[in-house]
């Protein structure tokens, strides 16, 4: 029968509702049950798309024998990870602590108070019978010792719950450092950063633009442009339906972890579009990348509610890359021997493989000689391709996730002249504010139009208030400005601390055993970052001194981290240097024709065009209806933080200065 997971608006635990386990969801009731029973309580953190978690399920969660044993001893809890990030934050520091690496599945044995006094990460049956087992007799009869344990491991965690130490403004010369910094790890061979595995360095890269688009530091650009170039050309990337997988086993970026999260591709789809802005000798394939991501996207990841699903799993019917993967005999029966032998050469798919069991993964390398023939063989891989079983979809809508991708659809759109994106990213933030805003609180997600209970974090407001701004500046309706200016204006009261920086959680959330730390920014944006990026760039586009002086003292508190280890701190280098190039900000008027002088070769010569490829990190709001025409001409306006030029109407006359 189903347990109690099977009423919940989570994928994942939907997929653990038929499991012998009698699982609870987080909560007070699971923990009362615990203290009612005198024993421990086991809690098992993942999510839907996690091929690890899937394994566990399969080897433990599933059998009848291990689920007896959890059942007599303990309380078992599950949690999504991605539906609470704050319940996830505070059982991954302790399993960081403990065993010095993190990870999903996560398992931890807590107190019925919460507190943790054993954490890991994946175990094997047998490893998890002896776990239990022994937890369970210790309990029983040595339980001060595990007590004892566990209060040590809550104070050591608490003493460094006030995070990095809060440091001085970054400077510009702190920026340059960080490039340095960052340079020293960078691998010249491959791009990215670091060894195996390789994760997509999204936010690192949007900074290494914008430091470039600001000082035209080569270096930044170069870093950025190369890693793109590698993982657009690589196996991480899907060269036949699109999108990224969620990272790479291998340095090359050939083989990847196959799942692939809407986050990911939100962030990589913004970086793109700003490449393509930046490097017209990378335009062809940014270009390519962007709009081949925003098909997968509208294909694949487009709900009934019009908004994004959160992820593609690892496995199909239980094999990790079933759906994606490639022999040369497949390839053949696909395309016929002819096209099958040539499309092998080209995506480096081998009689050896470069995956397991002979297939490979799918690289483009380098451009096909015959453009038109690589778009029909790709037409028919993916039609073949979609006869295959496919992946299962994690279809919850998460709020943060989203905000990413409606301020890089809009942007993107905007940039590429394609409205349909801007109106895409339109319907989906009216979806956002009109079901995941209950009683003016902002939730975290949604399903099937059902909105969740648990309440939405920092990086929620933050991510969401940023997609609106995008909105904006691609249309110049003033409401979204508005909008984004009241869900901020709350997230500053709900987050803000004494100190000018911003918690994880807002004053009105469950309390933990710790409190989640919001410095820093990993595989996504961090909640601190994100609400200093949108201060920056609401500050901007509304004239708000008040939001600029604010981004700043936010940004104090991540400085430190943004100075020791960059890498984990992109999306407040991001805002740190918005926030030193002003922000910049241009202003295209509403009305009045946009005709520039002709000229020769591919010079912009309207307005608007020339806009598009001003800086990236300069923000243009198009069709501000404050900014006048003049003389019936379209005009535009540049400011640099509260200092504005006067309005100019040819494209000549703007310009932007460093």
């Amino acid at each position: 029968m189903p347990n109690r997971l099977a009423t919940s608006t989570s994928p994942y635990l939907l997929q653990h509702a038929d499991n012998p386990v009698d699982w609870w969801e987080w909560g007070e009731e699971a923990f009362a049950e615990a203290r009612r029973r005198d024993v421990p309580v086991l809690l098992s953190v993942g999510y839907a798309a996690c091929h690890w978690c899937h394994v566990m399920a399969h080897e433990s969660f599933e059998d009848e024998e291990v689920a007896a044993a959890l059942n007599a001893g303990f309380v078992a809890v599950k949690v999504d990870r991605e539906e609470r990030p704050d319940v996830d934050a505070v059982y991954m520091a302790a399993t960081t602590a403990l065993t010095g690496h993190g990870g999903w599945p996560m398992t931890c044995l807590l107190t019925p108070d919460g507190a943790p006094f054993w954490a890991g990460t994946y175990l094997p049956r047998d490893g998890f019978v002896q776990l239990l087992g022994a937890a369970g007799a210790t309990w029983r009869h040595d339980r001060d010792r595990l007590l004892e344990g566990s209060e040590r491991i809550v104070s050591a965690l608490r003493q460094t719950e006030g995070g990095a130490t809060r440091g001085s403004p970054l400077t510009d010369e702190d920026l340059a450092a960080a490039v340095r910094t960052l340079a020293t790890g960078y691998d010249q061979q491959w791009g990215g950063f670091g060894g195996a595995p390789k994760f997509p360095p999204s936010m690192v890269l949007a900074f290494l633009l914008r430091h470039h688009g600001r000082t035209g530091d080569p270096a930044a650009l170069g870093m950025a442009r190369d890693t793109c170039e590698a993982m657009a050309r690589s196996g991480i990337y899907d060269q036949v339906g699109g999108g990224f997988a969620r990272y790479a086993v291998d340095r090359a970026w050939v083989v990847p972890h196959f799942e692939k999260m809407l986050y990911d591709n939100a962030l990589l789809l913004g970086v793109y579009a700003d490449l393509w802005r930046a490097d017209p000798g990378a335009r062809p394939w940014a270009e390519r990348v962007v709009r081949e991501t925003v098909d997968w996207l509208l294909r694949e990841m487009w709900t009934e509610q019009e908004a994004f699903a959160s992820s593609l799993d690892a496995d199909t019917e239980g094999v990790e890359g079933l759906t994606y993967v490639w022999t040369p005999e497949q390839l053949r029966h696909a395309l016929g021997d002819d096209d099958g032998a040539r499309a092998a050469e080209l995506l480096r798919v081998t009689a050896t493989g470069t995956f397991e069991h002979g297939a490979s993964t799918l690289q483009l390398r380098e451009d096909p000689a015959d453009p038109a023939w690589w778009a029909g063989v790709r037409e028919r891989l993916d039609l073949h391709r979609t006869l295959r079983p496919q992946p299962g979809r994690d279809d919850k809508v998460v709020t943060a996730w989203n905000g990413l991708l409606v301020s890089s659809l809009a942007h993107a759109g905007w940039l590429l002249e394609e409205p349909e994106w801007v109106d895409v990213a339109a319907r989906c933030a009216r979806f956002l504010l009109g079901t995941h805003v209950v009683d003016g609180r902002l939730r975290r997600t949604s399903r099937d139009g059902v909105v969740g209970a648990a309440l939405g974090v920092a990086e929620d407001h933050g991510n969401l208030v940023d997609g609106l701004l995008a909105l904006h500046r691609a249309t110049g309706d003033a409401s979204w400005l508005s909008e984004a200016g009241s869900l901020l204006d709350a997230a500053v009261g709900l987050f803000g601390r004494a100190d000018g920086g911003f918690a994880a959680t807002g004053h009105d959330a469950e309390r933990l055993v710790l409190d989640p730390r919001p410095e820093g920014d990993n595989a996504e944006p961090g909640g601190a970052s994100a609400l200093a990026l949108a201060l920056v760039r609401h500050g901007a586009q509304a004239a708000h001194a008040g939001h600029l002086d604010a981004a700043a003292t936010a940004l104090e508190g991540i400085a430190t981290t943004a100075r020791q280890a960059p890498r984990f701190a992109g999306w407040a280098l991001v805002a740190a240097e918005e926030l030193a190039a002003g922000p910049l900000l241009v202003t295209l008027s509403a009305d009045g024709g946009d005709q520039g002088a002709a000229t020769s070769g591919t010079a912009p010569t309207t307005l608007a065009e020339t806009a598009r490829h001003t800086p990236v990190g300069t923000l243009v709001v198009d069709g501000d209806p404050g900014t006048p025409a003049l003389e019936g001409r379209r005009s535009a306006t540049v400011c640099r933080g509260t200092v504005c030029d006067l309005p100019v109407v040819h494209p000549s006359e703007l310009s932007i200065r460093g």
